[in-house]
């Protein structure tokens, strides 16, 4: 029975990863599709999560770790890139 709720856990998780790209490929505007790319790395580390579940292992849990501090240093570098322009600002000597 438990496997069976992690396996219709990880199909629902690939629907939503589709929905969030359909919405980064169609996205109205740059922020829904920040939120999509956003949404697209907790869904993925969700997977991993059940996937470690489901293979009694904890050897994926670094690479839930790196996945997570890499979608946060996405999310914030995207934020400053609309709301600024520019990733990284450069001081001026003028």
């Amino acid at each position: 029975m438990v496997e069976k709720i992690l396996v219709l856990s990880l199909s629902l998780f690939a629907i939503s990863i589709g929905i969030a790209l359909f919405r980064i490929i169609k996205g109205p505007s740059m922020p829904d599709r920040a939120v999509a790319l956003d949404m697209i790395g907790v869904n993925l580390i969700s997977i991993i999560a059940i996937v470690s579940i489901v293979l009694k292992t904890k050897a994926f849990l670094e690479a839930i770790l790196i996945l997570g501090i890499l979608a946060f240093i996405s999310t914030i570098a995207i934020a400053r890139y609309i709301e600024r322009g520019v990733i990284i600002e450069r001081k001026s000597d003028n």
